[in-house]
């Protein structure tokens, strides 16, 4: 007999499946739930975003044949990455000041990253210590390194992530400097937050997100600002604008010698990260990188840079069949997963859209927008004739003028 539990937990799935089955209706869930300019902070890019808009128009212009006389298939999302088995082929990846988004963010996509066995990458700056999430992400823990400027403090950070767990380090390549991300200024966006009457306004128009902020209290850079102390000779405004807060203040611009010495100085897989360039993944992958990742920064950093997914045939080509490569960029469906598999890509990772999923529907919401996509992925695999993402790099593509065309 099924337990009026079970009964309940049934229907409540049924209900997000049903009435939500698309991350555009998780999106415009999230944007009704939280203040607006914590969907700025979410949804923005930089610029006028045509770097974001490309990444999605990119992918959508790559088109299957469906197959036919295939048989029956027995597909299997199951992908090994970096000596690594993930039950998906694709992540979570580093959001800065996830916590500001939905208050606890962290933990929760550790655990769902925990519990469906997909890596969860946490951000130098985000608004938990990596003390307090890597245990919940278990053996699924990566941690995305803003490089510090300062030796000690590079070591410092090495040695806390170690112990909390993280195994595998992102190394951040494509930050030189700060970007403008007007939609966040205009909306007021400081580290650390500061409520003004305006965003208090706005906050009060979300109460599910203010009860969170009470329970969590006010999202900060925790990580980050426990190292403030380095940066004595400079004089810091106590409520900097998101674009150019502590984190950036602490970080440099990595060159060859400084990936060396880190590698001196991280005994696990190194991860380069905002790869491309297809010369510059050569030298990487030459430099003993464990995997480059092919990365404009979901449009937030620089807003003529091509669609991540335009550039991934070429540094495939470049380091060759073999060496591991990440990609994000405008995913929104599995079908999207798949477009990066049939480029090059052996693992992909999604940074906004888990967000979204909790800012729609708090914890819950992460593991309904890894269904959303890995349920794709399976239709989509079924039409493509294949049983495995890694299948797809074999399917015949073409580029057509859009999806819908």
């Amino acid at each position: 007999m099924i337990a009026f539990g079970q009964i309940f937990r049934l229907r409540a799935f049924m209900d997000l499946e049903n009435r939500f089955p698309a991350l555009s209706d998780v999106m415009k869930r999230a944007k009704r739930r939280v203040p607006h300019f914590v969907w700025e902070f979410l949804d923005s890019a930089t610029g006028a975003e045509t770097t974001k808009t490309r990444n999605t128009d990119a992918l959508d212009r790559i088109l299957f044949a469906p197959a036919v006389l295939k048989g029956d298939l027995d597909p299997t999302l199951k992908t090994t990455f970096l000596d690594h088995e993930y039950d998906l082929p694709f992540g979570i990846a580093p959001v800065g000041m996830s916590g500001l988004i939905w208050p606890g963010a962290e933990q929760m996509l550790a655990r769902h990253g925990a519990a469906a066995n997909i890596p969860y990458c946490l951000s130098t700056v985000a608004s938990q210590l990596p003390e307090d999430v890597g245990p919940l992400a278990g053996s699924n823990g990566w941690f995305q390194l803003y490089p510090p400027r300062d030796g000690d403090m590079r070591r410092e950070i090495l040695t806390r992530v170690k112990a909390a767990g993280f195994h595998t380090l992102v190394l951040t390549l494509d930050i030189p400097a700060p970007s403008r991300r007007e939609r966040q200024l205009r909306a007021d966006l400081t580290q650390p937050l500061k409520f003004t009457p305006r965003l208090i306004r706005q906050a009060l128009l979300r109460p599910q997100w203010l009860w969170r902020v009470f329970q969590m209290g006010i999202p900060r850079l925790k990580f980050a600002q426990e190292y403030e102390h380095t940066l004595a000779d400079q004089k810091l405004d106590k409520n900097l604008p998101s674009n150019n807060h502590i984190g950036y203040r602490l970080r440099c611009n990595p060159d060859l010698a400084y990936l060396k010495q880190l590698q001196t100085e991280w005994d696990g897989p190194i991860i380069a990260k905002g790869v491309m360039d297809p010369d510059a993944a050569v030298v990487l992958a030459s430099a003993g990188v464990d995997a480059i990742w092919v990365s404009n920064h979901g449009g937030r950093q620089f807003d003529a840079a091509p669609a991540s997914i335009s550039v991934l045939p070429d540094i495939r080509t470049a380091v060759g069949p073999s060496f591991p490569i990440i990609f994000d960029g405008g995913i929104r469906t599995g079908l999207d997963v798949l477009r990066a598999f049939a480029h090059g890509a052996n693992f992909a990772m999604l940074g906004r859209a888990h967000h979204y999923g909790l800012a729609a529907f708090g914890e819950k919401g992460a593991a309904h927008v890894s269904h959303i996509l890995s349920e794709d992925m399976k239709s989509a695999m079924a039409q493509m004739g294949i049983n495995s993402p890694s299948d797809a790099v074999n399917s015949w593509v073409q580029k057509g003028e859009t999806s819908n065309a």
